[in-house]
């Protein structure tokens, strides 16, 4: 038997995603976010509400990061999703931060998040934010053999009906060779 929920945001996993911006004085800016994903080889789409801060900063310099929220920095991840732009000073400072400007786009990268995908806008409509993404960049302390390694990296995912952040990590399969059993 299944129960039926109807139409809510409810998918697993859901990416904690932490968008980082300049605002026009060049102070870094930063907001989680797990309304998003990839939508392209070089796009990512995640819904924001115009309001934020983060948005109204885009909107000027037309690029931001997005940090894959990890293990070892939940709590500042959090904070900056509970804590609004609009109204707190030294929201990075707070976090214990330490932001640096993108070779490649005008949007800060933050030294304690290790991956981040460094993006331009492409549009914003209604609440959907479209982004190119210039480059992704990680941390050496996240590569094995010179790939990014999900088990160092430590992503967090959002439960969306219970309000928990959730470690990814353990590797259940191989893709494009499992399924081949099945043949």
């Amino acid at each position: 038997m299944r129960t039926n929920f109807g139409a809510k945001p409810m998918m697993y996993p859901m990416p904690v995603l932490i968008i980082g911006t300049y605002d026009e004085n060049g102070k870094p800016d930063a907001m989680n976010a797990a309304w998003g994903g990839i939508s392209g080889d070089t796009e990512i789409a995640i819904c924001l509400t115009p309001s934020h801060k983060t948005v109204k900063n885009f909107l000027k310099t037309k690029a931001f990061t997005v940090s894959m929220a990890t293990a070892k920095q939940e709590n500042a991840c959090d904070y900056v999703g509970i804590a609004s732009g609009n109204t707190t000073e030294n929201k990075i400072e707070k976090a214990g931060w330490h932001a640096k400007k993108s070779e490649f786009v005008n949007a800060p990268v933050f030294d304690e998040l290790p991956m981040t995908l460094e993006c331009e806008v492409t549009s914003f409509e209604g609440e959907l934010l479209r982004g190119k993404i210039v480059n992704v960049s990680a941390d050496e302390s996240i590569l094995t053999d010179g790939k990014i390694d999900v088990a160092k990296l430590e992503p967090i995912t959002y439960d969306p009906v219970n309000h928990h952040y959730y470690k990814l990590g353990e590797i259940a399969g191989q893709a494009f060779s499992d399924g081949n059993a099945l043949k």
